[in-house]
């Protein structure tokens, strides 16, 4: 199974054009359910969106959770950490096959460049209105700094951005 992450701003109230990227998303991922499993941050927001959506179609959500949160009713599996989010986060990154980006604040940029930091690919969806958004300022050619550990995909269509997940994940 390939087992892709998201990352994406817990507020919630998220912004529109996020929740309609992040709905289009797991929709897409969805035709690919028999294949793919969805690691989140298991809370609210962006992930609770994604990962009803993705559930609704049959797919399976692995909830890793910070601290000792129950997190969002659509899990299909729960994983309460017991640690801080970065340390949550790290968890994440190491299982995932990829980062997908879909919009967020500092936390979501943090899990961005832990991910490069870690070798990870990354596909990151523009035009959601957050922060993030901006993260392509950072990545000069692709990549995020001189070591060039990762290239980083950027990208404001969601189906595309599926199709470079599935991509990168092999």
């Amino acid at each position: 199974m390939i087992q892709i992450a998201i990352a994406g701003s817990s507020d919630s109230q998220p912004l529109p054009k996020a929740v309609e990227k992040a709905k289009e998303f797991a929709r897409e991922l969805a035709k690919y359910k028999d294949r793919v499993v969805l690691l989140t941050g298991g809370r609210g927001g962006i992930m609770e969106i994604v990962s009803e959506e993705f559930t609704k179609l049959g797919g399976i959500v692995i909830g890793i959770l910070p601290e000792k949160q129950e997190g969002n009713k659509f899990n299909t599996i729960r994983i309460k950490t017991g640690m801080d989010f970065v340390e949550r986060s790290a968890i994440i990154l190491n299982s995932a096959d990829v980062l997908v980006v879909l919009g967020g604040g500092i936390g979501t940029m943090v899990e961005a460049l832990m991910a490069y930091d870690y070798s990870k690919p990354i596909v990151i969806i523009v035009d959601t209105g957050y922060a993030s958004d901006r993260l392509e300022l950072l990545a000069i050619d692709g990549y995020f700094d001189h070591k060039k550990l990762v290239k980083v995909k950027f990208t404001k269509s969601v189906k595309e951005a599926v199709t470079f997940a599935l991509e990168l994940a092999k």
